[in-house]
């Protein structure tokens, strides 16, 4: 997260060159990720897991060799970013279709949260720890570091239980090709989840400047900042996560989205109007809180609306559209700021983030009117998992 764009950024001094990680990622995040989601519905989630998991530690094992030699290969780079998107995308569906399984329908919400809180405390210390090693001393330490990681994280993993699925539906049957299909015109045909999906696309690609993190921080002379830069946004978001008791009692969640992903645009669009960095810092929490918002209410919909057969699939998709925003946001970010300035860049994206998700808001009026008590796919998945559990 922090020493790929930092590493490119050391041998090119581009931004064109940080943003372009984002676009080598993004075709093998999208065939695997689709993919991924298939074998979810199909296979051990738990296994297919633990697999790329081992794989991901190979990509990792390779950047650390790279970086010792002479003269880095900044196309090696750009690979080990690819290929470690395509095992993402294969690992994601599986990670994020167990939850359903292990929790009740009703504390699915509670147990987002706990997930994400697990997900923010490694955000925040890995780049925090990682800005602070690359700060002074060579970046192979970092992938060592990383690597080592890997290894705990998959000592774990072989302690897990295998999560095979309940039962295959017949379209998993035939050829992936027609499975995922199918799991897109469910997706397609649910007015609701499409709403979560384009307006987390349009707040990502819009107002996602991760990509200037490397320049920002250097721009205003706080080299020893960049991890928190990483990490400012998490913290937000850890602290909306404490706080998240209310989530499991507001009804509402289109509406909470489409205000949180405002907030998310607005506070990012703030961040790029000022030049104290303890100023950056604080509207880049505020951002990463709004983001946990929505993040919370996307996760709850998914999870308590979508058929446990269709669920590996649907995470496919739901990792597509949390994960391409911005993968796509961050080549925006850096074309602009090339074009113009890092400022432009950043301020100009959060204001269009506000404006097209207020555009979505007034044409998607089933996912802005969304109401999990009322809803009648929140209530089919409640009659089952209430059937299962008896």
């Amino acid at each position: 997260m922090v020493a790929l764009p930092f590493q490119i950024k050391e041998l090119t001094n581009s931004y064109l060159a940080v943003g372009a990680i984002g676009a080598a990622e993004l075709i093998p995040l999208i065939l695997f990720g689709l993919y991924g989601g298939v074998l979810a519905d199909r296979y051990d989630r738990k296994k297919l897991i633990l697999f790329s998991e081992l794989a991901a530690l190979f990509i990792v094992l390779a950047l650390f060799l790279n970086s010792l030699a002479p003269t880095p290969s900044v196309l090696a780079i750009f690979i080990m970013a690819a290929l470690f998107s395509a095992v993402d995308g294969i690992q994601r569906p599986s990670a994020n279709a167990i939850l359903p399984r292990l929790v009740s329908h009703d504390d699915l919400p509670a147990a987002n949260a706990l997930m994400s809180l697990r997900w923010q405390l490694g955000v925040i210390l890995g780049p925090t720890i990682g800005g602070l090693l690359l700060a002074s001393n060579p970046i192979a330490l970092s992938y060592l570091i990383d690597g080592a990681t890997y290894l705990i994280s998959l000592i774990f993993l072989l302690r897990v239980r295998n999560v095979p699925p309940i039962e295959i539906d017949e379209t998993l049957q035939k050829p992936a090709i027609s499975a995922l299909f199918e799991g897109l015109r469910y997706a397609l045909s649910r007015k609701d989840l499409l709403g979560t999906y384009l307006i987390d696309l349009a707040a990502m690609f819009f107002a996602m400047p991760n990509a200037l993190f490397p320049f920002w921080a250097e721009q205003l002379d706080a080299d020893w900042s960049l991890g928190l830069f990483y990490a400012a946004g998490t913290i937000g978001s850890l602290l909306v996560t404490l706080t998240s008791g209310w989530v499991g009692n507001y009804r509402w969640h289109g509406r909470a989205i489409i205000w949180a992903a405002i907030g998310w645009g607005g506070a990012i669009a703030l961040s790029g109007l000022t030049q104290s960095i303890w100023l950056v810092l604080f509207f880049l929490a505020a951002a990463g809180a709004s983001d946990m918002i929505s993040g919370l209410f996307r996760s709850a919909i998914w999870n308590q609306t979508i058929p446990d057969e269709l669920r590996g699939r649907l995470a496919g998709i739901e990792m597509l559209s949390y994960s391409i925003g911005p993968l796509t946001g961050q080549i925006r970010a850096a074309m602009v700021a090339s074009a113009t300035s890092l400022s432009v860049s950043v301020t100009s994206g959060g204001f269009m983030c506000v404006i097209f998700v207020a555009i979505l808001a007034i044409l998607l009026p089933t996912f802005r009117k969304y109401d999990v008590e009322t809803n009648e796919f929140a209530i089919s998945e409640r009659e089952k998992r209430k059937n299962l559990e008896n």
